[in-house]
């Protein structure tokens, strides 16, 4: 019988995607798809789906999945793909046990890991907070063989087996560039992200501050922390223009650009430029009422389609991850763009 190891060593690729071409299932190069296929019809493989699923509901393989999701509507269609792949590899005997956490509570994440891996679970899909408690979680949880994905946020000092989401130095970079194009005065800029907790945050700040040390006339009105809380954004949007009434421009790092938008709105000051990350409903709003300019796509779907694959090619396949880390492109939206 020919197996699907022996169609990817004869194919020269991995058995990933040799899997996901003959399943339908990830994105693969039309040439490995077509050398694969043909292939597998030279070898004559028939796969066996029903003996695949009783084999792999043997391992009762379950998985927990711990997102800094409630109030975040990014996580809303990162989500929705995580549960419609749930749902069809249920048949395969996977069992989900979804948790989710409001900011950035350090006790917390901790205590959830400890739950979900008391309920058994053979791996974990987590957004980490960047702290040497979590990393010390996420190893215990390597160390007891719990396979182990970081989503949209990582922490790179960890055992983690891999990592999937953007690439936040990038992400930071793209926007001060796009700030410069849309304003190219003198721009007075105020920060704002969700916690200096968070890896991608920071290094997001980074990006944007490294690029704008290029522009001749750049002055930074500092940096505020929100817990992606569009009630604590507006709060601070509110508090920066009174403190620097030279402020024209923002940008928004993480959740709470409806909150800042907001506050711009409220304060009647339309000459203030907005960059912020996500299409999100209440953002484009904002962007048919000329409060933010610009946004930065960072594929929700995909992540949370290609967290959950990976997880599920590892439990039930048996499939290393083939890369370290998954990165998903920065794509710029405007108004005109933002709802395809």
């Amino acid at each position: 019988m020919v197996t699907i190891k022996q169609i990817a060593e004869l194919c020269g690729v991995s058995r990933g995607t040799v899997d996901r071409v003959l399943n339908g299932r990830g994105k693969v190069k039309p040439e490995k798809e077509r050398l694969v296929l043909e292939m597998a019809a030279k070898l004559n493989y028939h796969p066996n789906p029903a003996g695949k699923a009783l084999a792999a509901r043997k391992k009762h393989p379950v998985v927990g999945v711990l997102l800094l999701s409630e109030g975040v509507h990014f996580f809303d269609d990162v989500l929705h793909s995580m549960h419609r792949l749930a749902d069809k590899y249920g048949s395969y005997g996977l069992k989900v046990i979804w948790r989710s956490m409001r900011g950035f509570d350090i006790d917390k994440q901790c205590a959830m890991i400890d739950e979900l891996r008391e309920q058994g679970i053979n791996a974990l899909i987590i957004d980490p907070l960047n702290h040497p408690r979590i990393v010390e979680k996420i190893d215990e949880c390597v160390d007891a063989n719990i396979f182990v994905v970081t989503l949209n946020n990582d922490v790179e000092t960890s055992k983690r087996h891999c990592y999937v989401g953007p690439d936040y130095p990038n992400g930071g970079r793209t926007a001060a560039a796009l700030l410069c194009m849309i304003h190219p005065q003198a721009l007075h800029t105020g920060v704002l992200l969700g916690s200096l907790q968070m890896l991608g945050h920071r290094q997001r700040l980074d990006g944007f501050l490294e690029t704008m040390q290029d522009h001749p006339d750049f002055h930074f009105c500092g940096v505020e922390e929100t817990e992606d809380d569009d009630m604590i954004a507006y709060e601070k949007v509110r508090q920066f223009l009174l403190d620097h009434p030279e402020l024209n421009s923002l940008f928004v790092i993480s959740a709470g650009a409806y909150g800042a938008a907001r506050a711009v709105l409220a304060s009647r000051r339309e000459d203030i430029t907005m960059i912020v990350f996500d299409t999100i409903p209440t953002t484009i709003e904002m962007m048919k009422k000329g409060i933010i300019q610009a946004a930065i796509y960072q594929h929700p779907h995909q992540q949370g389609q290609r967290a959950m694959l990976i997880v599920f090619d590892y439990l039930v396949n048996g499939i290393e991850p083939e890369c370290d880390k998954y990165i998903m492109r920065n794509e710029i939206r405007i108004l005109q763009n933002a709802e395809g």
